[in-house]
Order: structure tokens, then sequence, then C-alpha cells
């Protein structure tokens, strides 16, 4: 355990100028005394760990030492081929090269691990893509993703909506690929960071300016930061329901989740049927109605009163359909 943890150590300091003590702990999930520990242990094994005090210190490797640690386990082999989207790849332009870096690995694993590669392929397979949905590939996706990689200033044009385009000078941080859409994160100017949507773009030129990433960026964290704000604000309407326990589990289907179980929680006791009242954010009238109705009869609308009109109106309707 603790090898695999000294080895893990040497590598990281190999990949970056220095890191900090907590940097460190955070990356190998132990406390910083641990790595006080590991460092001095490393050094008297003779790999050049050099600890730089005060406020800006850190550790780091000196002389440019590189370790030779680069054997990789069954499994180690296995992920490394897993972390590949080959869809992804291929919208992205970088198919290609993805293949050879591919072929260059397989080629420098020991003879027992070179079937590590079709192992993989034919146990997973990942299909980005929503359900009933025909993917469709941006064609300005491989223009964005050249700037992304190399830290380019883009001059794009976006239109939001069909009859609103505007330029905009973008730095573009990251990509994000989400149910089968396509979104840049991107640091606008002037102005922050920003989401935008690829298929909105309608011209994008690549320009020779390259801008200095931010390095406390986080595009993850970033995406589900945006990604709950993005939820959270579409919900402009109040709904009051009364919903069964069964309806529960379909409320939470095709309601935001998140919110939902907030409701949920906020609720009073159940009634003698064991049905709750809540107040749930909603789209608008129109989009509760299609939600609402997919769970029938295990869920009551009590106000606003158009809603429940136009629930009472498609009840009746199918009444009348189905006799």
């Amino acid at each position: 355990m603790r090898a695999a943890r000294l080895i893990k150590m040497v590598l990281l300091l190999q990949s970056r100028p220095m890191m900090t003590a907590a940097e460190l702990a955070a990356e190998l999930e132990v406390s910083e005394r641990t790595v006080t520990r590991d460092a001095q242990a490393l050094s008297e094994a003779g790999i050049p760990v050099y600890a730089d005090r005060g406020r800006a210190g850190g550790y780091r490797l000196v002389g440019g030492y590189r370790t030779r640690l680069t054997g990789l386990g069954r499994s180690e082999a296995e992920a490394l081929f897993l972390s590949g989207l080959p869809g992804a790849l291929r919208e992205m332009g970088l198919q290609d090269a993805a293949s050879a870096a591919r072929l260059k690995v397989s080629a420098a694993l020991l003879p027992s691990l070179r079937d590590a590669s079709s192992s993989v392929a034919q146990r997973f397979h990942l299909d980005a893509p929503g359900w009933y949905q025909e993917p469709v590939t941006p064609e300005l996706l491989p223009a964005v993703a050249e700037a992304v990689w190399g830290d380019l200033v883009v001059q794009a044009r976006y239109a939001k909506r069909p009859d609103r385009a505007a330029e905009r000078r973008l730095e573009p941080y990251g990509l994000v690929l989400k149910g089968g859409i396509w979104y840049v994160c991107a640091r606008a100017e002037p102005g922050g960071f920003r989401v935008y949507r690829l298929d909105r773009f309608t011209a994008v030129t690549v320009t020779s300016a390259h801008f200095t990433r931010d390095e406390t960026f986080d595009l993850p964290g970033f995406w589900a930061s945006r990604a709950a704000e993005f939820a959270r604000s579409i919900l402009r309407t109040e709904t009051e329901l009364r919903i069964s326990p069964t309806g529960v589990p379909g409320l939470l289907r095709v309601m935001d989740a998140a919110v939902t179980r907030e409701a949920l929680a906020a609720a009073g006791p159940p009634d003698a049927q064991g049905w709750v009242r809540i107040t749930l954010p909603v789209e608008s009238v129109e989009v509760a109605l299609g939600q609402l109705l997919c769970l029938g009869p295990e869920v009551e609308v009590l106000a606003p009163e158009d809603l429940r009109s136009a629930v009472a109106e498609a009840a009746r309707g199918l009444s009348r359909l189905y006799g």
C-alpha cells in the first residue's frame, strides 16, 4: 500500500513543477503529515525530493529527475483503454491521434497485457446520447476542439435564438458532452466564464492569439455548478400537489430530482391514505402538464388553478376516448 503511494507521489511530482503538501495530500488521500514522512522516505532512498519552505513553498524533484517506474498492471492497462470515448474523439477530429496513441501504448505493454484493449472493448461501451435521439455532431466542433487544446482565442458568432446572433471573442477552456449535446465552457471578453451550446455557433474563427489559462479553473466543478444553476433557473412556476406513496418514485423520475427531494423533505406528515402535500417549482404550466400526466391517478394538482384545470380537461379527454 505504502509502496504504491510512494510511486504515485514520485509520478505526481514528475508531472508538475511543484506541489504543495495540501495538494499532494488531496491527490494521495492522506494527511499532510504523511506526505512529509513519505517525502523524507523518498529522499533517504535516493530520489531527489526537495522541500521549499515558506508560504509559496512545496515539494519538487530536482535535477530533472525522471523515474523509470512506468510498468502497468492489468487493471491499470484496462482502465487506460476504458478511459477513451471513441465517439467523442471521432467528433472532435482526434480519432487518428487516439488510435496511434493506443497502438504505441499497446506496443509498450508486456506481452501478457497486450489484449487489454480488446478485452475492455468487448466488455464496456459508452453510448452518450439519450434514447430516441439522433445524435448530431456540430460542424464547428473540430475547430473549437483545436482551440481548446491549443489555448487559442476564437472569434465566434453565437445565435442564442435564430433571430438574434452576436459576435463573441472567447477563451475556450473545455468541452462537455451532455445527453448527446456538446457545450463549450469559455471565458468571454468582457465577462466571466459562461457555457455555450456548440450547435448554436454559426461561425468560428480560431485565431493565432494564445490566452493564459487560469490554472485554478476546475472544468468538472464549474460544469456541475452551472448545470445545477440552470436546472433551478428555469423553474419559475410554483405548484401545490398531493402525491401518493406509489407516485413518489415516478415524480422523482419526471421532475428535477434534487428539487423534488427538497420539496418532499419539507412536506408535512402524510394523511390517512399516505398521501403527502408538497410545494414544487416547475418550469411552466405547459411543461408540468405533460410531466404530471405521466403519473396518472397518483398525483392531484391543487394549484395553480390553470394547471389543475388543464389536468382535469386532459382526464376528461382520456375518459371520452376510452369510455
